[in-house]
């Protein structure tokens, strides 16, 4: 075969991985005791919910309640509870085939590249559900969408969150809009790590509130971490159309862009996780530098 043939397949390869996007090392050996399994468990009735902390947070919570939306459950394309992690997701061809075993190998790659960067950082665990839970931070649902308890140092997920997040807030979805949510939540851990969470203190509404500047740094936490995916041993490739999923499910889960969906007008005075376009504008820096030190958003005039 001449090495021009081989350049053009090799080109043609490239081509037919840029379409199939975000992809996984189908060798990689995926570590299901990161994940925590709790779909189709019951549990007693819930009289509260957790907010705040997360992708959304209490915005969701409010909107979801308001116009009956109970969460679902079953957005993980697989259904409630399906089978057992530790068998069905063992390698990143797995991962290339479920939703689930997806969310695993995001959760090994998010946690080796923070192990790497932050000294003494430690685990956090992923719980899955369905509808409910309980937490070291209270009772949740589904209503709240994905968030990370700094109580017990863990992130909370009902997959049916990815189907909330394409019919009630547009966002177009998508596999790495997915990993987005949970490197954002993953941000979280970091900075409760770090102890920036504690920052915050009573700041937590307003355009520039404590809490959105928390938000924002964790939007650009999630995208240091997909600058250097490849890096870890479990993504194969990330694409432009990647990147513009993440840029999207950012834009969707913006306060402006929820309040004015859902209320008719945006009111500033209630921002708690920042506009569409500072989600965006976050995320963008992350993702250009692949430095946590580029994300200090606590210090900036300008968010």
């Amino acid at each position: 075969m001449s090495s021009t043939s081989v350049w053009v397949i090799a080109f043609a390869r490239r081509i037919v991985g840029y379409r199939r996007g975000m992809r996984f090392r189908s060798g990689a050996q995926l570590d299901t005791s990161q994940v925590d399994d709790r779909r189709g468990m019951p549990i007693g009735p819930i009289g509260g919910v957790v907010g705040g902390g997360g992708i959304v947070g209490i915005i969701i919570t409010i909107i979801l309640l308001v116009t009956n939306g109970g969460g679902g459950g079953q957005g993980l394309t697989v259904g409630g509870h399906q089978g057992n992690l530790a068998t069905d997701c063992r390698t990143g061809a797995d991962a290339n085939q479920r939703a689930d075993c997806r969310i695993v190998a995001v959760v090994d790659s998010v946690q080796q590249y923070w192990s790497t960067v932050v000294s003494g950082y430690h685990r956090a665990q992923t719980a899955l559900y369905t509808q409910q839970t309980s937490t070291g931070c209270g009772p949740a649902d589904s209503a709240v969408g994905p968030f990370y308890c700094p109580s017990d140092e863990t992130v909370y997920l009902d997959l049916g969150f990815f189907s909330e997040l394409q019919s009630r807030f547009g966002a177009k979805g998508g596999p790495f809009a997915e990993a987005y949510i949970v490197a954002h939540e993953y941000g979280h851990h970091v900075q409760h790590l770090l102890g920036t969470d504690a920052r915050v203190g009573n700041d937590r509404q307003g355009a520039a509130s404590g809490s959105v500047r928390l938000e924002l740094q964790a939007d650009c936490y999630a995208a240091v971490w997909a600058h250097h995916a490849v890096e870890t041993s479990f993504i194969e490739q990330l694409t432009s159309d990647d990147v513009a999923q993440g840029l999207d499910a950012a834009a969707a889960v913006g306060d402006d862009r929820i309040q004015r969906e859902t209320r008719g007008r945006v009111n500033p005075e209630t921002f708690t996780h920042g506009t569409s376009a500072q989600r965006q504008r976050w995320f963008s820096t992350g993702y250009q530098s692949g430095n946590m030190t580029a994300c200090d958003t606590f210090s900036t005039a300008s968010l």
